[in-house]
């Protein structure tokens, strides 16, 4: 089976950001909060901007912050950003709603969408030129990752039940094992169908490679970046906010 033509398949990029960010706290979704001076979606949306192989962008929003004047601070030049009330009620809803509304507007069927976490403002447009470079040369899609690099321990349930403190169970080996990033990179139909069916099973997916694994592909690891780590406690926030200002 021969790869599909690769000339007629574009490349654009996909960012839920109908999430509250109720772990960050703050009377803002985390999202839309001012991070080093702009609010944080803002550094996602200037990597894809700059990224020359993204044709356009789509940002699934919660229908009840659509109109909010903070989106439109994010409006730019250079490339079509499209705010659409797609946010449903888990970040699987929000990504399927989305890719519904691309499918509907017209984009092809076989082009490339890259799914990106608001969460991940460290994402830069080499790490986004690197996924596509590899992703391109496949049918699989794939994902930006990086390799454990700590010690896993497992923990003893009875202690979790108890209410005690844990207990060290074993050492996880940890060869093999990778942390997913994102952007994770799939054609539009198999990622929206894929989705679909697992929202419909009620599967335990916790991004859109799981869902695409449900259907048998395995999807390429292409070695991400520490800095792509994403924004979810205080301390991560302090530690990005560090990161973006020193401008590295």
């Amino acid at each position: 089976m021969g790869l599909p033509n690769q000339s007629n398949m574009k490349c654009h990029a996909l960012l839920p950001t109908a999430g509250t960010g109720s772990r960050l706290g703050g009377q803002l979704p985390k999202q839309f909060q001012q991070l080093a001076g702009k609010p944080m979606l803002a550094y996602a949306l200037e990597a894809f901007l700059q990224s020359p192989e993204i044709e356009s962008i789509w940002v699934g929003v919660s229908p009840s912050f659509i109109d909010n004047p903070i989106l439109k601070s994010l409006e730019k030049g250079g490339k079509p950003i499209h705010f659409l009330p797609t946010g449903g009620p888990t970040r699987q809803e929000t990504v399927r709603n989305t890719l519904r509304a691309l499918l509907d507007s017209g984009i092809a069927e076989s082009d490339w969408i890259l799914v990106h976490d608001a969460a991940r403002p460290g994402i830069t447009p080499a790490l986004i030129e690197k996924l596509i470079k590899t992703v391109q040369l496949s049918i699989s899609g794939g994902i930006l990752a990086v390799p454990l690099a700590d010690t896993l321990k497992q923990a003893d349930l009875d202690s979790a039940i108890a209410g005690n403190l844990p207990h060290a169970e074993k050492t996880i080996p940890r060869e093999h094992l990778w942390q997913a990033q994102t952007p994770q990179m799939f054609a539009l139909k198999k990622l929206h169908d894929a989705l679909e069916d697992a929202i419909r099973l009620e599967a335990d997916v916790t991004d859109e490679a799981s869902a695409i694994e449900l259907t048998g592909v395995k999807p390429l690891l292409i070695e991400g970046a520490t800095r792509n780590f994403k924004v979810t406690h205080p301390a991560d926030w302090e530690l990005m906010q560090l990161l973006l200002s020193s401008g590295k």
